[in-house]
């Protein structure tokens, strides 16, 4: 018997590996403004990050940043969500991963504004900005979840 549960054992390990990866997977529903360009250069972003991506085109972000309960102050260009959180700006690859692994009680992820050196705001001849990630609660208060400082 201990041999069929250490084989049993054995055959779960590709499984197990997998799991870190599966945030990767994850589908990010981006809507965005036709006419941004630095908001598909964030969609290559997490492209290359291994999430999959549906772009819908809205002439109106604020009322899709409305509809996913993202406050108006953390606004950016775009809003995404994926999984039951919502996106808003140029966050990372880095921390959509981390948020879909450690699932806060939480609204989601923003980048507000449209700070230069977040993916997707990469500008040469530009001074980089430092910017923060920001956690907003059901509450719509934000903490920083990540910094990212000048380079």
């Amino acid at each position: 018997m201990k041999r069929r549960t250490a084989l049993q054992a054995l055959a779960l390990l590709p499984a197990i590996h997998a799991l870190p990866g599966m945030a990767a997977s994850a589908t990010v529903h981006v809507f965005k403004n036709p006419e941004c360009g630095c908001c598909g250069e964030w969609v290559k972003h997490l492209d290359s990050a291994g999430f999959n991506t549906n772009v819908t085109l809205v002439s109106d972000t604020a009322a899709v940043r409305k509809r996913f309960n993202m406050p108006e102050q953390f606004g950016s260009c775009h809003t995404a969500v994926v999984g039951d959180y919502a996106l808003e700006g140029h966050v990372p690859a880095s921390d959509v991963k981390r948020l879909l692994h450690e699932r806060p009680v939480a609204v989601g992820l923003a980048v507000p504004g449209m700070p230069v050196n977040a993916p997707g705001m990469e500008v040469a001849g530009m001074p980089v900005q430092p910017f923060d990630v920001v956690l907003v609660d059901r509450a719509g208060h934000g903490i920083v979840y990540s910094h990212y400082p000048k380079r």
